[in-house]
């Protein structure tokens, strides 16, 4: 099942959210203060994220300052800025037209980092214009308490190496070779449904949805295995380098097996020939040529979420000596539930032809 999160989903729970907090606030109150925003959510995090958005707005609007007449970027006139929003940080107040879009957008961020970390993380660390700025990111993770781990460490070894920015690539790559190092494993969600439903009851399950309509499996016979043929065919339009979303952690939601196609994986290859950023070079150890990008694309669409499972089914594919015995065990174990349709279907089959080519 080729399951994806549901940013809409997640927003309209978030405004739900959002909408009852507000209410019971604000029924007895015009306006919201600094403190009382920190205290404002059964869920903390929340609570952090609105503060975050009100340091952005106070950036924005010191990048305005500009004079022909005075230099703003003289250091004792930046660190005077600094402790003029130091006072104004205690002097917080905000009406609920303002304040609440920017619950809104807290709520929905909070629950993407605690129901689907990776997606978050990718999110984060993407920056602006594929560039990712240290100092910004620094500040991003300071209001982030919940799964952080990964990112605290990524700061690290951004600081050990004195960058100043990174770019989206290089960002990845860091965020993959931690989440290897420290054996991520996302936090418990269990206390924060709990917390969400006792404002507004909350399934988590319809913050993922498939891009397929349901359907039944369909028996078929076993099919033999042949030697691709490799026929030209028009290529498909390019696709876009846009980076996707990180992998989440399996969800309690349920599997459902795409039909089984009546052509096998060896008809798909004898089909087209596609290319992909595999490129046109042979890859020795499919492990080792896959990028964080795509690790959690695979993982999300073809191995339900199920990091695990991923990398076993990568593990055994390159200790296999033949494309003809890689086909064969992806097809016995895996592709009746894989829509051979995907992009990421393709992707990864193209990865398994340059192993062995």
């Amino acid at each position: 099942m080729d399951e994806k999160i549901s940013l809409e989903a997640i927003a309209l729970y978030g405004d739900s959210y959002a909408e009852s907090v507000l209410k019971g606030f604000f029924s007895s109150k015009d306006k919201i203060s600094g403190q009382e925003i920190l205290t404002l959510c059964n869920v903390q995090q929340v609570n952090l994220f609105v503060i975050r958005e009100l340091f952005r707005a106070w950036k924005e609007e010191t990048k305005k300052l500009k004079s022909a007449y005075f230099d703003y970027e003289n250091p004792d006139v930046k660190e005077a800025l600094e402790n003029f929003m130091g006072v104004l940080s205690k002097n917080i107040s905000i009406d609920r037209l303002h304040f609440a879009p920017l619950l809104k957008k807290a709520s929905s961020h909070a629950l993407m980092v605690i129901f689907d970390p990776y997606d978050f993380f990718s999110m984060i660390i993407t920056g602006k214009n594929n560039k990712l700025e240290v100092e910004s990111f620094r500040e991003e993770i300071k209001y982030l308490k919940v799964n952080k781990a990964p990112l605290d460490r990524m700061l690290q070894k951004m600081e050990e190496k004195g960058a100043k920015e990174l770019s989206g690539n290089e960002a990845f790559a860091i965020l993959d070779q931690i989440l290897e190092e420290v054996n991520f494993t996302p936090e418990d969600v269990e206390d924060y449904i709990e917390k969400f439903s006792a404002v507004v009851p909350l399934d988590p399950a319809r913050f993922f949805v498939s891009k397929e309509p349901v359907a039944k499996p369909i028996s078929q016979p076993a099919r033999p295995i042949e030697a691709p043929k490799v026929v030209t065919a028009t290529p498909p339009p390019q696709q876009q380098t846009i980076q996707q979303p990180p992998p989440r952690p399996a969800q309690n939601t349920p599997r459902v097996q795409q039909p089984q196609q009546a052509s096998s994986l060896n008809d798909r290859i004898g089909r087209e020939s596609k290319q992909t950023v595999a490129g046109n070079f042979k890859i020795f150890k499919i492990k080792d040529s896959l990028t964080i990008n795509q690790k959690f694309m695979f993982t999300k669409v073809l191995f339900h979420g199920d990091f695990e499972l991923f990398s076993k089914a990568i593990d055994r594919i390159d200790q296999l000596d033949t494309l003809s015995a890689a086909l064969r065990y992806i097809d016995e174990e895996y592709a009746s539930t894989w829509d051979r349709d995907s992009e990421e279907f393709h992707e990864f089959m193209e990865l398994v032809e340059k192993r062995f080519s």
